[in-house]
């Protein structure tokens, strides 16, 4: 069907008398199957839930739901995902609904309940590529006709917000897909996937015995008095002391410093082999052969996050070491080598990082520097990421900044459109003992605006020009606000200013790093 026909067909459905009438899955009748199939449709707390289905590949399945407000600020949001994982973030839709956008997201391509095993990407590169770097694109293309066919009129503004595989779902519009977004939000992004998760490998082989029974070098329960250790060095680097490591590359503690008294162990020390193995990896995965660099080691108090007031649970390196294998092994084992016998005691840091480029990073990954197209038809980029994240590292981002502004040619050229904020005291996307409320990801602000939460910041900068110089970032404790700290675009830092109250945003200025 032409698209002028259903087009028209798509206005005369608009004219219905309600919302209601309008939210039904007949009122979709007229979207051809090649865009979209919409499977049901109902009214849910004052806004329009669709849910459908799109195939960009004969291979493909993505599905996706649609929210339409009733009060709709002729704006979308499309979310992404986390992990491997097929669940959509309703948590962030309904964000966005509450705000007045309509919201999207998907289930990245696979419906498997089991999608940590990986076994859906076996033997099928359209699932992993729509995984790894076209879900994202498929289901904004879909959900536009669906919106106008709702609504009467296309969206006048589209925006993406995502952390983590979310972040990575960002890096891939950003440099694949330029022309989807008018502004992109992507925190944490785990867009170097490779070499992250031969990172995860090599933080399994550097803290477990190669000889024996293959246990833990340094067990979990000691994360947390490492990070306190590192916080009781460190903190005051940044002329403050309160409780959080602003920069963790200014931190020069020893793991000697922690050295058990000889012939003893206990919780507070660490043995002559757990030094060994803490000093591995700081220093990051290299390649054995040439020396380079193929992830950085994670930074200092990024260990454990647990050295917080409020006691919050363990969160922490252990997380994605693995404990019989390394976190990811699957995706070595199946997606990379097809082995079921795959050991990671095996793995060349060499030769098997290059075959796993050849064989899934190019699905997968998204390195590239040259985001001029994204640059060219308007877009802004907030990226934002935890200093003490633990999962994905913020020195990596950092680095593809660098790179990224190396092909602008100045500070002033990337800050045009692409900011990067990390996060004193932020764990993987939110949490910890820093200042970690700000409209990030499971961390509304308690203020909504263009000062104070990401999504407002990114409207007001496509809308108004109106580039985020710094966003004050809120540490709420059982609802309340108890610190405010302004988060500044990299490679600024919020510095204090000598007077006030440390506990207030006021008090700090951004400034250049030294």
């Amino acid at each position: 069907m032409r698209r002028g026909i259903w087009l028209s067909l798509i206005l005369a459905s608009a004219q219905a008398s309600s919302p209601a009438d309008r939210c039904r899955v007949d009122a979709f009748a007229a979207l051809p199957a090649a865009i979209a199939t919409v499977t049901s449709a109902k009214v849910v707390d004052s806004s329009c839930r669709i849910h459908a289905t799109t195939k960009p590949t004969r291979e493909s399945l993505i599905t996706f739901e649609v929210w339409l407000p009733t009060a709709w600020n002729g704006k979308v949001v499309v979310t992404g995902n986390g992990g491997y994982s097929n669940a959509l973030n309703y948590r962030d839709m309904s964000l966005a609904v509450s705000l007045g956008f309509a919201a999207v997201g998907g289930d990245t391509g696979h419906q498997t309940p089991t999608p940590d095993d990986l076994l859906w990407g076996v033997g099928s590169v359209e699932r992993i590529t729509d995984w790894g770097s076209r879900s994202i694109h498929a289901i904004t293309a879909a959900a536009r006709p669906i919106i106008e066919t709702f609504a009467g009129k296309a969206p006048r503004r589209s925006y993406y917000y995502g952390c983590s595989t979310g972040g990575h779902q960002g890096y891939a519009e950003i440099q694949r897909y330029p022309e989807d977004f008018d502004g992109v939000i992507a925190g944490a992004p785990a867009a170097n996937r490779v070499r992250l998760n031969a990172a995860f490998l090599w933080q399994f082989l550097a803290n477990h015995r190669r000889e024996g029974d293959g246990a833990l070098i340094i067990p979990a329960s000691k994360l947390p008095a490492i990070t306190k250790a590192v916080v009781s060095a460190c903190d005051a680097n940044d002329g403050v002391t309160d409780g959080v490591v602003d920069d963790p590359r200014s931190c020069t503690w020893s793991p000697l410093t922690m050295a058990c008294p000889a012939g003893t162990d206990n919780a507070t020390c660490l043995t002559p082999p757990q030094m060994e193995a803490l000093t591995r990896m700081y220093a990051g995965a290299r390649n054995p052969r040439t020396g380079e660099q193929i992830y950085p080691g994670w930074p200092k108090s990024s260990e454990a996050l647990t050295a917080s007031p409020e006691g919050m649970p363990a969160s922490g390196w252990q997380q994605y070491w693995g404990t019989t294998e390394p976190a990811r092994s699957a995706f070595w084992r199946l997606w990379v080598f097809g082995d079921p016998k795959w050991s990671s005691w095996s793995f060349d840091f060499d030769r098997d990082l290059a075959r796993a480029d050849e064989t899934v990073g190019r699905l997968i990954d998204h390195v590239n520097p040259d985001i001029s197209a994204f640059k060219a038809r308007g877009g802004k980029a907030i990226v934002y990421h935890g200093w003490q994240d633990p999962v994905v590292n913020p020195i990596d981002t950092i680095a593809y900044f660098e790179k990224v502004k190396a092909r602008q040619g100045s500070q002033a050229q990337i800050d045009a459109f692409f900011r990067l904020f990390l996060v004193p005291g932020m764990g993987h996307c939110s949490g910890g003992t820093g200042t970690t409320s700000f409209g990030n990801q499971n961390a509304p602000s308690p203020i909504v605006d263009a000062e104070h939460d990401l999504l407002s910041a990114l409207d007001a900068w496509v809308e108004k020009g109106a580039a985020p110089d710094r966003i004050i970032a809120s540490r709420v404790l059982n609802g309340t606000t108890v610190r405010t700290r302004p988060l500044c675009p990299y490679p600024s830092k919020a510095v204090y200013s000598g007077s006030g109250s440390t506990d207030s945003a006021a008090s700090f200025v951004c400034r250049p790093s030294k």
